[in-house]
């Protein structure tokens, strides 16, 4: 299994994800000459696609859908609720490119399980995604208000997960965003703070979890940097080695992240960067 963040933050969200010859992306954020762009960076075309994915009606989450999927064709997944949305933006998806799926219902494009599942977010259906095949799992979990028990125990076990680190909270709480914006961010239906980030991922390791990328960075009230320390200093508190026990990488925001490969070689899980 290719997992590999096209990019990721409050500007634009899209990641790729294939197994068995079957090609996914989770959401179409940045423009359709963008993704374009990023899949010949990985040696594909959108004619290489199976479906994209998408978790909310968010601009950030859809804001290239449409041109993309007119000009290349490439069918659409989202739930009834998330399609409300998508069409008062924009009609003009082909009926035979729209298909809709039931929260919390799994199906299978090509050879990859898809589970789409509830999250705490302000839209309105929002979902995370776990996607299987062959005994490897990966998970796409942005735009999260908290921590809960029905979102963790959907991605427990999965290898490699794209998990939300949108904000430093004092740089939030100082920044020059209007107080009705912070106040939304910080809601339960909101966004994840860092130290929440890390608090779920310590949870996630002790299931298995062998990789993470911190992703949907805030470029306002946060930075590589301090999100990337504040997660490994809480993990090490925790007793765990980043870098050995778990591999951290920070989704880029503008361009291709690295890529996870996933594999299984003598029935033993592995994660390769």
């Amino acid at each position: 299994m290719i997992f590999c963040p096209l990019a990721s933050g409050s500007a634009g969200n899209c990641t790729f994800v294939s197994f068995g010859g079957t090609r996914l992306l989770v959401d179409a954020g940045i423009s359709a000459a963008r993704i374009c762009g990023a899949l010949r960076q990985l040696g594909l075309t959108p004619a290489d696609l199976d479906g994209v994915l998408i978790t909310h009606e968010h601009v950030d989450h859809i804001r290239g859908i449409y041109v993309f999927t007119r000009k290349y064709g490439v069918p659409v997944y989202a739930n009834t609720e998330t399609w409300k949305g998508i069409l008062r933006r924009d009609a003009d998806i082909p009926m035979e490119k729209r298909y809709a799926f039931e929260t919390g219902m799994d199906f299978y494009i090509g050879n990859i399980n898809v589970l789409p599942f509830s999250i705490p977010h302000d839209a309105g259906e929002p979902v995370g995604y776990l996607l299987s095949c062959g005994g490897l799992s990966a998970a796409v979990v942005t735009d999260i208000g908290h921590v809960n028990e029905e979102w963790i125990g959907k991605i427990a076990g999965a290898q490699a997960v794209l998990l939300e680190a949108n904000y430093n909270v004092e740089m939030l709480r100082n920044g020059r965003y209007p107080y009705h914006l912070k106040q939304r961010i910080l809601s339960r239906r909101g966004h994840l703070c860092n130290e929440d980030c890390a608090r779920a991922l310590i949870r996630l390791y002790a299931s298995g979890t062998q990789a993470a990328f911190l992703g949907h960075l805030s470029g306002e009230n946060n930075s590589p940097e301090v999100a990337y320390e504040t997660v490994c200093g809480m993990l090490r508190e925790a007793g765990i080695r980043p870098g050995e026990d778990i591999l951290i990488y920070v989704a880029r925001r503008e361009q291709v992240s690295d890529m996870v490969v996933l594999e299984i070689p003598e029935e033993r899980r592995r994660v390769f960067f």
